[in-house]
């Protein structure tokens, strides 16, 4: 709650010498929300997790600040190939090759550390290690597999389809680790929904940085092509805002399946896990009720600041009915808005071939009453 990730105390992380106590000093400057989430795990599960994280976060900064495609894809197929090597092989600096934003300077310090990171995975149980062996080979693939469409695409992604596996890539695989990490083996429609879940969380960081995205050459919406390069601002700035509310609408007609997937696994009368996915649903239910304010629409209720959505979370430790009730109000809004907002286009597509798609919000909002 006190870190500022904006402006992150590098010095203070480039003095930590302890692997365990780095993993937790700068976990919050890598994960934001997540952090708080993967913090309110039992002990063991929150190692492996945070652990699990930390080197997803550094292949997302070869991906996010590699100097070129062809950079980001060596960079990423190595990182994945040095947990073949006994002893582990260092990972290659990434060396950005322009300006570096101060919330990007944590992600760069923790990448160049990344030998603390490993100290404490070789600390881990044999399975734990192979299962974020396996996420860490599926995370990088499907980022080489993304930089070479968007390449092919000239930056762009053409459809919802895209977007949404994109984000089952890169987000849908840890959200698979960590239902793995809790639960054990996972269905098929535990996975479908655990994947649903992976396209309204990485669509909260599409729709932060669409225009920091665009200023990249990066656009994850066919409206925003003529404006690759911009700051998104001037002639750029109608079609940034009608993509952010189209991609909005998007994001929130994905909501019914979180509170699906916690109701789906049994959870002792004493939870740790949770609070753990309130808090998740809350702070993601947080972002989506800024972008609507910030493209000029009504926001929705829910907590505003971080003492009211953990406060608001932690009696979900003990009471299964207030978890349920706290993320059926979320759930409630999300799709109550995109309900709402569904005739911003007229024929319910976006633009071009990006389509909604998927049941009728109206019939999410009718399923999966919940089980206590």
């Amino acid at each position: 709650m006190r870190v500022n990730r904006k402006a992150p105390d590098l010095e203070r992380l480039e003095g930590i010498v302890d692997p365990e106590e780095f993993i937790w000093a700068v976990l919050p400057y890598a994960a934001r929300s997540f952090a708080a989430s993967i913090l309110l795990l039992p002990e063991e599960a929150a190692r492996t997790c945070a652990v699990a994280y930390l080197y997803a976060r550094m292949l997302d900064t070869y991906e996010d600040l590699s100097p070129s495609p062809a950079e980001a894809q060596r960079s990423l197929e190595a990182f994945a190939a040095r947990f073949l090597s006994d002893p582990l092989t260092p990972a290659i600096d990434s060396r950005p090759s322009g300006p570096v934003a101060s919330s990007d300077k944590a992600s760069l310090l923790l990448l160049r550390r990344h030998d603390l990171v490993d100290r404490v995975f070789l600390g881990l149980t044999g399975d734990d290690r192979e299962r974020i062996v396996q996420l860490i080979e599926r995370m990088s693939s499907g980022m080489v597999d993304y930089s070479r469409v968007f390449h092919r695409q000239g930056g762009v992604l053409d459809d919802s389809d895209q977007v949404a596996e994109y984000c089952h890539r890169v987000i849908g695989f840890p959200v698979l680790f960590v239902l793995e990490t809790l639960f054990g083996e996972v269905s098929a429609d535990h996975r479908r929904h655990a994947l649903k879940v992976s396209e309204l969380i990485q669509l909260a960081n599409i729709t932060r940085d669409v225009e920091k995205d665009l200023q990249f050459g990066v656009a994850y919406h066919p409206r925003l092509r003529p404006h690759l390069g911009s700051d998104g601002r001037g002639a750029a700035q109608s079609a940034v805002l009608q993509a952010r509310k189209d991609l909005l609408v998007m994001a929130t007609r994905r909501a019914a399946s979180f509170r699906y997937l916690l109701n789906e696994h049994a959870l002792p009368s004493f939870s740790l896990a949770r609070p753990a996915a309130v808090v998740m649903m809350l702070f993601t239910d947080r972002h989506y009720r800024r972008v609507a304010v910030s493209v000029g629409l009504t926001d929705w209720r829910g907590p505003r600041s971080l003492v009211s959505l953990f406060m608001t979370s932690l009696p979900a430790l003990w009471s299964a009915r207030w978890a349920e009730r706290v993320l059926r109000r979320a759930e409630e809004g999300l799709l109550t808005y995109a309900h709402d907002r569904a005739h911003l286009t007229s024929d319910g597509t976006l633009s071009g071939s990006v389509t909604f798609g998927e049941e009728p919000v109206d019939q999410q909002m009718r399923s999966w009453p919940g089980r206590h």
